[in-house]
């Protein structure tokens, strides 16, 4: 695990469980050694986070250089709120999860009174999350291709039953009701394609990178997509 993303689930843990917290515990949460988590605690405190605590005892996090103290207003808070709860429509519980933990963060920061308007807005969505396509495809890796550019060897079949093997580049990924789709540069058609994600029945890093091509790729798109002609699609 990159060093950065292991400090960031230390201070969400930190964050998240009742304190005091015992090294064990932290330890656990963040897939490493105690000798290594004493390690990270020390880089935590050197970067401005007031940890109280040592080992045998537990820690608590005192204050947040990370989180400010934050000011929204009672519609905006309502916003955050209803848009946390629409992930449920995605289908992706890993998506809704982070969301959750995001905004725990933020009402965290949330002075009394507006802590309070966020535990009882009155803009909520009750929608069932629609039913889906099964697929295969790991979210996870298509997710961190598309973060890091790196390209993907897949096996596909389209709607009508044809399989291909190709190389594609996947640019971001899009849910609408029923449905999950990819949109990637396909080194195949040397053109953008829409790809359902249910008919990915094989993807896997091939070890190539297309940074930093994913931002002009995604410019060109939409410039075409604005213009009159049919959707590129799989």
């Amino acid at each position: 695990m990159a060093r950065t993303d292991r400090l960031m689930r230390l201070m969400d843990a930190l964050r998240r469980l009742p304190a005091p917290v015992t090294a064990a515990r932290l330890a656990a949460e963040t897939g490493v050694s105690r000798r290594q988590l004493y390690r990270d605690i020390a880089t935590l405190r050197a970067g401005g986070a007031l940890i109280d605590g040592e080992a045998g005892v537990g820690y608590r996090l005192t204050e947040d250089p990370a989180l400010p103290p934050q000011s929204f207003s009672r519609l905006e808070i309502e916003a955050l709120v209803l848009a946390v709860g629409e992930l449920r429509q995605t289908g992706d519980a890993v998506l809704e999860t982070a969301g959750r933990s995001a905004l725990a963060r933020i009402i965290a920061t949330l002075a009394d009174e507006q802590s309070r308007h966020a535990m009882h807005t009155v803009l909520r969505s009750f929608r069932p999350p629609p039913a889906r396509v099964d697929f295969t495809v790991d979210m996870a890796l298509l997710r961190r291709a598309c973060w890091e550019e790196l390209a993907l060897d897949v096996r596909y079949r389209d709607l009508k039953g044809r399989v291909t093997q190709r190389e594609v580049w996947p640019l971001g990924i899009s849910y609408s009701d029923g449905t999950l789709k990819v949109l990637a540069w396909c080194c195949l058609r040397q053109d953008w394609r829409v790809f359902h994600a249910s008919g990915m029945e094989r993807a896997c890093l091939n070890g190539r990178s297309f940074r930093p091509r994913r931002v002009s790729l995604l410019r060109d798109y939409a410039a075409r997509h604005a213009a009159p002609g049919p959707p590129v699609k799989e």
